[in-house]
């Protein structure tokens, strides 16, 4: 079995050709059962209690790929200086289940997460959006300038933070990197005045974004929370937006659009579509400069799977 460390991970995953084989991969057939959700609690070395969730999440295709992700998420592991997001990846071959390879899970969960982000707003941001906030500072927030830069013409990028240090050097780390970017210290203020894009990146439990603030035209990128206990949003995002979810499973699994449906902001079948009828063009994308959208993703392993590919496929001529 052949190991791919952080950095084999990272090599084949560009967002110019992660994101079109997203779309290749969502207009295709795959099997995609629902993930294994295990809640657990240990005591700490303080006797304080932790807590954290476990996702199970397989898939597999006619192409002759089996994969299976473990992810452990502890939002607590920030106040310990910590990640909170760890995984692995283990890809099989699917006609005899031989393991083919291990892979880190947490680039791959990084670079699908914020491809499957940019591939929503392939369809549903206004086709000149330039003007990107991210709430959040880790992983994944900091490679969405360079996905959604993949797909529309960002030239300013604004990031918020509940720890206003983190903003600041994750704005830093952008400006060093060649990007327009700044902190926002008052998130009101940037949703209401800097966001074209409005991409939240965060393991939130209470609303961050109030649909009072958002633009007409704005595009709203939900991509952190993936628990009926997590959100990002308030219930008022949802009204008068066009929805669209990354799959079927963000209806139960997503605390955001619970919250929405049982305020009577959003009822299900008002859901616009999913990415797999975006990408087949069963359903339409943005209509108007003007409409707003939502995109709710709660992630998908057809996601993990197809990174996973790319990077075996990649290593192919040595694997």
């Amino acid at each position: 079995m052949k190991h791919f460390d952080e950095t084999a991970t990272r090599a084949p995953l560009a967002f110019e050709r992660l994101v079109p084989a997203l779309r290749s991969a969502f207009a295709a057939e795959a099997q995609v059962p629902p993930r294994h959700v295990h809640a657990i609690e240990t005591a700490g070395a303080d006797g304080a209690v932790c807590k954290g969730t476990v996702l199970i999440m397989p898939a597999w295709s006619d192409a002759g790929f089996l994969g299976i992700k473990t992810i452990n998420i502890f939002p607590g592991n920030g106040g310990r200086g910590l990640p909170g997001l760890h995984a692995t990846y283990v890809l099989y071959d699917a006609r005899t289940g031989v393991p083919l390879a291990m892979m880190d899970g947490n680039e791959i969960t990084a670079r699908r997460t914020a491809a499957a982000s940019a591939l929503g707003a392939s369809f549903l941001a206004r086709e000149d959006a330039r003007r990107l906030l991210v709430l959040g500072t880790g992983r994944i927030a900091r490679m969405l300038p360079a996905a959604h830069a993949s797909v529309r013409p960002i030239d300013e990028v604004w990031v918020w933070n509940h720890r206003p240090e983190g903003a600041e050097a994750l704005a830093a780390q952008w400006r060093a990197e060649g990007w327009n970017a700044r902190a926002a210290t008052d998130l009101e203020a940037a949703v209401r005045g800097h966001a074209d894009i409005v991409s939240c990146a965060t393991l939130a439990t209470a609303p961050l974004v109030r649909g009072e603030w958002l633009a007409p035209g704005s595009h709203l990128d939900l991509i952190g929370s993936f628990t009926p206990a997590m959100r990002e949003t308030d219930e008022h995002c949802f009204s008068a937006a066009r929805t669209f979810v990354d799959t079927p499973e963000a209806l139960q699994k997503s605390g955001d659009l619970l919250d929405a449906m049982a305020a009577g902001t959003l009822r299900a079948r008002d859901v616009q579509g999913t990415l797999a009828e975006l990408c087949r063009g069963e359903r339409t994308g943005r209509s108007s400069d003007e409409e707003r959208t939502v995109f709710k993703a709660v992630g998908s392993a057809l996601e993990d799977l197809t990174a996973a590919t790319l990077v075996w496929q990649a290593a192919a001529p040595t694997a």
